[in-house]
């Protein structure tokens, strides 16, 4: 560094310590920047770039932000994956010779962004720390923010990985070469997380340390590594206690429902698919929390559906007695909408970031507590009497800050204003001198205007020169000589001081300064004493956030008419839903009926529902109420049906929608694939299938084996239920070869003026898609629609092109493949029959511009007369009579 200038080797020693970051140099009033940092900043921040001389010949590239300013700054590169070092100054420049000492005092890192304005008050930002050995992968994920700290391990494989990030969305990842790797693979390559690799010799000696209530599991030293590993990094980027960190929630994911990405994005959880929006997903439309950690914790727990029927039933006791009673429950909504963020609240406390007004919220928070407990003893249901009985209401705590803090004081804690009259006995006497100093000052005013007999005179006072006297120019001949003494020069006036003020000023300041000095030390005593008391507030923002979901539930419940499910028991496993809905679609669709549909998976009676009909009718999202309705019963909410009784379904596997991978290179049926992949290998009898038009994305003949081979193999290998919906009618007929499935078709209505879509599951199976018809509705030319028709009736008349497609050559290895897809053996190709796709009487071929006689022809001849009503059959009738009337070709 020989040449360059003491500050900027001082700049070049501190980087030296952080060169992964960009590092923010406190220079003055402002952060700044050289040499590569200043580059990227400029860039990224989009400001000017600019140079400084460092004692070299030449200047070395720098750019800076203002200090008061810097956080947003800090943010935007924070969000775009950049780490930013900030390095502030340590002593007193008014009492150092030479540079300035400094150091880095925090690095912001993704993970450990600690400003809720960013994050998002009802999100969290989650870092994790991760290990991997002996085959198995641990995870601790923690919200700097919140103090909260999770860990849990599992087999090391990709979706089991996956599965479990699902749940946090770390921006922010560290750990062992091995474990950093593990965890890339399992990332879409469009993600963004940051992630750090530490040395693999990082031990588990500082745990008892940090956590001294926690018994570490021997047998899980996995689980030690990972959260080591996370505590190491997070004590090194932040360099300040962590003392909001003191209780880890170790939890198995076996005792979670285990939702993979594509389930959470086809039931649209907690986002919709669209537009990422928290609107019009499930999380959504439950979400009447009063509270920020609430509404976290809900999306928590949406995440996480229970597979303990106790804990579930607890949860069911607890919405059950809120909503019952709903004057309690809004008595009990308004005081929670008083409690503030406790959790972050109770961060900033112990990061040592709170101000005054911080502590007032906690106060004013805690002061609501008592009422809350006395609501929930009221309601009589045990789970809620429990969780009141558990609250502590820190009264002591907020006794302490009502004590001290003044009711309304500044942002700022070094420049007085905030500590109460009458806490501090030497802090009212300094307060005293100095408003005694004050009003001496203007009685000094007063004096000189007499003396001078300038009335304009007037005592100023400003942070360089103190007090002054300042005089216009046009009376400067009125003043006396000899005691004034000119100090500053202005335009239009001269500043002076006397002996006397001089003597008086020394006093006022001195007394102003101890003041502001014993202010700040007794805010920080105060803060310090109420971060002892951490574990307390923790525990108390646990148990209002639990109690803010649950009365959600309850609010949203009883707003949609929603009933308490039942549980299967025994051994059956039957799935039975009377009047069940969609909560999403119902809610959006306030204007209209939404159509509620029955479903039976029972053992005996079919444990598999093989769902045919045209688009458009609604079998996706009949297919989904089932999964939202089983999902929401397991984290505790009421469900939207007459009557549901349902088994705990241990994972929920959905495969709706058409959805390519062009990054991963991957076509939509290739995806397909790879999720039917994935329910072959993890579903268990106790899973809960969902798979929508299966067999697309190929030919007819291969999709509608792959569908056929597929349902077999749910059937005879896995046992679970399943939802199956495919366009292929062909299929129908497994209902008589597979015991366990039955037909089931989306009702549709014809009549001469159309076809009505009657959203209503009934037993059997259909015959049309009605695909032409949707591209009508769809508003596609009449051209296109007519030469639609014409195509499908020509391939309907054309039994030449039928024999030759029944007589073509087919090779071996297809032979094979359509004999295993439809009986589930394979077999020589001397014994294969091939299934016909057009096997019922060819009817007369359609004109492209049909008659009205030929299309009531052609409706009357997809009709399912067997599927009737008397009164149907005559409105249909009635409906055709007319319309051939009308034009005339009645025949």
């Amino acid at each position: 560094m020989a040449g360059y200038t003491p500050m900027m080797e001082q700049y070049l020693s501190v980087k030296a310590t952080a060169k992964d970051a960009l590092l923010f140099f406190r220079l003055g009033d402002f952060y700044e920047m050289f040499f590569e940092d200043a580059i990227t900043a400029s860039r990224e921040l989009e400001i000017t770039l600019t140079g400084r001389g460092a004692g070299m010949e030449e200047r070395v590239p720098m750019c800076g932000v203002p200090h008061h300013s810097a956080e947003g700054y800090i943010a935007r590169l924070v969000e775009k994956g950049y780490k930013v070092a900030v390095c502030e100054q340590v002593e007193d420049p008014a009492s150092t010779k030479g540079v300035v000492r400094r150091e880095i005092v925090r690095i912001v890192t993704p993970g450990t962004v600690m400003d809720a304005k960013l994050v998002g008050d009802a999100s969290n930002n989650f870092i994790v720390g991760t290990a991997s050995q002996g085959g198995r992968i641990g995870i601790a994920a923690c919200d700097l923010t919140t103090g909260e700290l999770y860990l849990t391990s599992f087999g090391q494989s990709s979706e089991a990985i996956n599965n479990v990030l699902n749940v946090y969305r770390p921006s922010e990842a560290v750990g062992d070469e091995a474990a950093i790797a593990a965890i890339r693979e399992t990332l879409h390559p469009a993600g963004r997380v940051l992630s750090t690799t530490v040395r693999e010799d990082a031990g588990t000696d500082k745990l008892a340390e940090q956590f001294p209530e926690e018994r570490w599991d021997a047998h899980e030293s996995v689980r030690q590594l990972a959260v080591s590993r996370l505590v190491s990094y997070l004590e090194e980027t932040q360099k300040r206690s962590l003392a909001h960190l003191r209780t880890v929630k170790a939890y198995d994911t076996e005792a979670y429902m285990s939702l993979d990405a594509f389930t959470r994005r086809n039931l649209e959880l907690t986002e919709t698919i669209r537009d990422r929006s928290r609107k019009g997903s499930l999380l959504g439309l439950l979400d009447r929390t009063r509270t920020a950690m609430g509404a976290r914790l809900l999306k928590r727990w949406i995440d996480q559906p229970l597979l303990s029927r106790e804990e579930t039933e607890r949860r069911l006791d607890a919405v059950e007695a809120l909503n019952k009673d709903w004057i309690k429950r809004k008595e009990l909504r308004d005081e929670l909408g008083e409690v503030y963020d406790l959790e972050r609240l109770a961060g900033r406390i112990a990061y040592g970031t709170a101000n005054a007004r911080d502590l007032n919220a906690l106060k004013n928070s805690l002061r609501r507590i008592p009422a809350v407990q006395e609501l929930c003893e009221s309601l009589g249901a045990f789970p809620l009497d429990s969780l009141a009985q558990g609250m502590d209401a820190c009264e002591d705590i907020a006794d302490a800050i009502e004590a001290a803090i003044a009711e309304e004081p500044p942002t700022t804690i070094k420049d007085g204003g905030i500590i109460r009259s009458g806490y501090s006995e030497k802090l009212d006497e300094l307060r005293e001198a100095s408003q005694n100093g004050k009003q001496w000052i203007a009685e000094l005013e007063r004096r000189e205007r007499e003396a001078t007999g300038i009335k304009s005179l007037k005592i100023g006072f400003n942070k360089v020169f103190g007090y002054y006297l300042e005089v216009t120019r046009a009376n400067l001949a009125s003043l006396p000589e000899g005691r004034y003494e000119r100090k500053q020069t202005l335009a239009n006036a001269e500043r002076f001081v006397t002996p006397e003020l001089k003597e008086k000023e020394a006093l006022i300041l001195e007394a102003e300064d101890r003041m502001f000095d014993l202010e700040y030390e007794t805010f920080i005593a105060l803060r310090d004493q109420i971060a002892g008391q951490m574990s307390r507030l923790q525990r108390l923002a646990e148990s209002v956030a639990a109690l803010d979901v649950l009365q959600s539930f309850a609010e949203a419940s009883a707003e949609r008419r929603y009933t308490r499910p039942g549980w299967t028991d025994g051994a059956g496993y039957d799935l039975l839903i009377e009047e069940g809905r969609h909560p999403v679609v119902e809610s959006v669709n306030e204007n209209g009926v939404f159509i509620a549909n029955e479903t039976s998976l029972t053992e005996d009676g079919g444990s598999i529902l093989l769902i045919t009909g045209p688009n458009m009718a609604g079998k996706s999202t009949y297919m989904r109420q089932v999964a939202m309705i089983c999902l929401m019963a397991q984290i505790g909410c009421f469900v939207p049906a007459r009557r549901a009784v349902l088994p705990f379904v241990d994972r929920i596997f959905t495969r709706i929608g058409a959805a390519d991978d062009l990054v991963g290179g991957q076509s939509t049926f290739m995806v397909e694939m790879k999720d039917i992949q994935i329910m072959t290998e993890q579903a268990t009898s106790r899973s809960l299938i969902i798979i929508d038009e299966l067999g697309r994305g190929t030919s007819t003949d291969e999709g509608m084996a792959i569908a056929q081979a597929v349902i077999e193999y749910v059937h005879h290998h896995i046992g679970c239920k399943a939802l199956v919906s495919t366009h292929f009618h062909e299929l129908a007929h497994l209902e008589s070869s597979l015991s366990g499935l039955r037909n089931g078709c989306m009702a549709v209505r014809e009549s001469a003026d159309g076809v009505t879509f009657l959203r209503k599951l009934v037993p059997g199976a259909a015959d049309s898609s009605y695909g032409i018809y949707c591209a009508e509705l769809a508003g596609l030319p009449e051209t296109i629609v007519s030469r639609a028709y014409s195509l499908l009736n020509d391939r309907d008349t054309a039994p030449v092109a039928v024999a030759q497609m029944k007589s073509e050559p087919i090779s071996p290895q297809a032979q094979t493949v359509r004999e295993t897809a439809a009986t589930g053996v394979e077999s020589s190709p001397q014994s294969i029959m091939q299934l016909s796709l057009f096997a019922e009487e060819a009817p007369p071929a359609k004109a492209a511009k049909s008659t009205s006689a030929d299309k009531v022809l052609d409706k009357l001849r997809k009709l399912d007369v067997m599927r009737m009503t008397p009164m149907q059959a005559l409105e249909w009738l009635n409906d055709a009579r007319n319309q051939l009337t009308e034009s005339g070709g009645a025949s």
